[in-house]
């Protein structure tokens, strides 16, 4: 007698609908994403040895293509017509590619995506738009308001099904999905859920692919500011941006991408017509710098792959507290730490008694090592009560012995300060153009105020009479 085919049991597994951890049983706060009350029960399918047909389900091998065999093809891009948007997506939108833009709630991501279905569809091509959030004739008010004069295909329906019937029936040049946190797949939950998600993704991206229709997922953050849903979901696009708000300023910073170098950066500004792409940032971030007023020195930095010139602000003054106060906006803490020890050591700056307070103008946070000789001479100058030149411009990693090592992309760097106009640069030794840089901040300090750096008790008499 033959045994009876051995069945597998289901074994149910729990998954946070905020960030697809996974776990063996409900949890009341996921230790990935610290969400509350976000366990959902996920069942997988019973299946026995026989109904797949053995131990490989009777599959065979599929078929064997060499390296060599494989033909070299460059994806065919679409300009968006906004030329930021396009230097973040490496070139443009990439026929048959998968776009996931995440964003606070308002941040102008639906106004973004907008603009571009306009341009696009004023250059001939046919958009798609999903609407799974608002009722069309909200979106008629935003065209209205953007205006936008070029003719858009609108749906609601967001069944994941039906939208890429329609992407294969009309093979659109873009298809919008405004939010995939909307879209639905028969037999699979509620619309947001881990599993709604990850199919609805899975399967738009597959349309995508057959259909060589450049898709925009629009997806929901968490309160950490990542996308909510599976982890899997940012896999399985192509191109995964963000965007944030810093100031008056919007970022669209792209953290993955297939078709180009991820890393890249794109600054625009909200006004009443929409985003409006900002091709000098630098100019934009400088625009409010004071001249000629001690603490303030233009630092050139790199976020992402894309240089900028930024202020670094510093003010010293003196402290009624016991313990002096160290206040640090917008760099890394330690390293500013680790040059005010520098500057006390190295150039016999007395800084016990005083409260200091470093400031990386703008609203950027930037953890860039080469803004450390920005931050010494910012302090310096804050101390002493003597402004750095207006055309002097500076970039360089300080280290324990007070040497100014080089920092990466210095040719970037001196590029971008040399087209705003900045004259003086005060660079680590070694790069082209600058044999002579300095080795030392004290080096530094000379260069730029001449002789050898103020000492001892001097600087802080200076900043007590101040």
């Amino acid at each position: 007698m033959a045994a009876p085919a051995r069945v597998a049991k289901a074994r149910t597994t729990y998954v946070c609908t905020s960030c697809g951890y996974t776990s063996a049983k409900p949890l009341g706060r996921c230790p990935n994403c610290q969400a509350w009350n976000s366990f959902e029960e996920e069942v997988p399918a019973v299946t026995t040895a026989a109904a797949r047909g053995g131990a490989y389900g009777g599959v065979t091998g599929g078929r064997l293509t060499p390296l060599s065999g494989v033909g070299r093809r460059e994806e065919p891009r679409t300009p968006s017509g906004i030329p930021e948007l396009d230097r973040v997506l490496g070139g443009g939108l990439v026929a048959g590619g998968v776009t996931l833009i995440g964003g606070e709630p308002g941040i102008g991501k639906s106004t973004l995506l907008l603009q571009v279905a306009d341009k696009v569809a004023a250059g001939g091509g046919t958009v798609l738009y999903v609407a799974g959030e608002e009722s069309l004739e909200q979106i008629r008010l935003r065209a209205d308001r953007l205006g936008v004069k070029a003719e858009i295909q609108l749906t609601r329906d967001t069944r994941a099904e039906h939208v890429a019937a329609l992407m294969a029936e009309h093979k659109p040049a873009l298809c919008i999905v405004d939010s995939i946190q909307t879209v639905t797949v028969e037999g699979d939950g509620a619309p947001g859920g881990v599993a709604q998600v990850r199919d609805g993704t899975a399967l738009l991206t597959r349309a995508a692919k057959e259909t060589g229709t450049a898709t925009v997922l629009v997806g929901h953050v968490t309160k950490d500011g990542t996308v909510a849903g599976p982890k899997v979901m940012e896999h399985i696009v192509d191109t995964t941006v963000f965007l944030e708000t810093v100031g008056s300023y919007r970022l669209l910073r792209s953290v993955k991408n297939r078709f180009g170098q991820a890393g890249e950066l794109g600054v625009f500004e909200m006004r009443g017509e929409g985003l409006i792409a900002v091709e000098n940032p630098s100019a934009a971030f400088l625009a409010e710098r004071p001249v000629g007023v001690p603490g303030s020195v233009v630092a050139a930095t790199i976020d992402g792959q894309r240089p900028m010139l930024l202020e670094v602000q510093a003010l010293a003054s003196k402290t009624p507290y016991p313990n002096a106060r160290r206040v640090v906006v917008g760099l890394d803490a330690r390293r500013v730490d680790v040059v005010l020890a520098v500057l006390e050591r190295r150039l016999d700056l007395t800084l016990g008694g005083l409260d200091v307070y470093v400031n990386l103008a703008g609203g950027l946070k930037v953890p860039d090592p080469g803004l450390d000789l920005a931050v010494a001479l910012a302090v310096y100058s804050a101390v002493v009560g003597r402004a750095l030149p207006d055309s002097v411009a500076v970039f360089g990693e300080v280290g324990l012995a007070g040497e100014v090592r080089s920092t990466v992309a210095s040719i970037r760097r001196a590029e971008e300060a040399r087209r705003a106009g900045y004259t003086r640069l005060i660079v680590p030794p070694g790069l082209d153009g600058h044999p002579n840089g300095v080795k030392s901040v004290e080096e530094a300090v000379a260069q730029v105020w001449g002789g050898a750096p103020a000492s001892g008790r001097k600087p802080r008499a200076a900043a007590e009479r101040s």
